[in-house]
């Protein structure tokens, strides 16, 4: 505990570690949301990364890429949303967003539901899979991390696109082949991906991307 009372405390510097500038309640809520985060981890297992470092330097850098590509007052859907991120962090630096977060696993549905509650975000937390609430709701974009390959991903929505606009994907070095097994399997035939980001991985050799895949524009 006293450890992890160091690491919330370490936060802010972390931040300006990274060059990160955000609004002071903005930071106040990123630091008790990961206070959140870490208490329900030791329950069920929502999240690796219990440092501040490794809070800063992956979680909310990908939030913040992702940021970059929302236009004002999206309705966003987070696939597969685990322990809330990316959609918490997102709901908080970006508040004009409506942001829903999907989750299938019960338990950490409830987790994320009660820390959403908490900190009371307007966020809506489904305990759902993705492509079942697309069945009732629309949104702009769907964004997804560390959920699975491009080709299941793409089979999942494949009958999905009327109800959403397009998928932001952030993946490590392996996207390359699996944008080559999708187009193999031809899940990628109406599909246009291109490369929306692309950023180092703090600590690796290696770069994150946010891929953006939507419908081809018919000519």
């Amino acid at each position: 505990m006293h450890g992890e009372t160091q690491e919330l405390a370490a936060m802010p510097a972390v931040m300006a570690a990274h060059g990160i500038e955000l609004p002071r309640e903005q930071v106040d809520l990123l630091t008790r949301y990961c206070q959140q985060l870490w208490t329900w981890n030791r329950q069920l297992n929502l999240t690796r990364h219990t440092t501040s470092e490794k809070f800063v330097s992956r979680d909310l850098t990908d939030t913040l890429r992702l940021a970059e590509l929302l236009e004002r007052r999206q309705r966003v859907l987070d696939v597969g949303t685990g322990g809330g991120v990316p959609g918490i962090p997102l709901a908080i630096i970006r508040p004009d967003l409506k942001v829903s977060l999907a989750e299938s696993v019960a338990k950490k549905a409830r987790a994320v539901e009660q820390i959403v509650a908490a900190l009371s975000l307007p966020a809506t937390v489904h305990h759902a899979r993705a492509e079942d609430l697309l069945r009732k709701h629309r949104y702009e974009t769907l964004i997804v991390r560390a959920v699975a390959p491009l080709p299941k991903l793409l089979g999942w929505f494949s009958n999905r696109w009327r109800s959403f606009g397009r998928l932001l994907v952030i993946k490590g070095p392996s996207w390359i082949d699996e944008r080559a097994d999708a187009r193999h399997r031809g899940l990628l035939h109406n599909l246009e991906l291109r490369k929306a980001a692309e950023y180092p991985i703090p600590g690796s050799d290696n770069r994150s991307v946010i891929l953006q895949i939507r419908p081809k524009v018919k000519r």
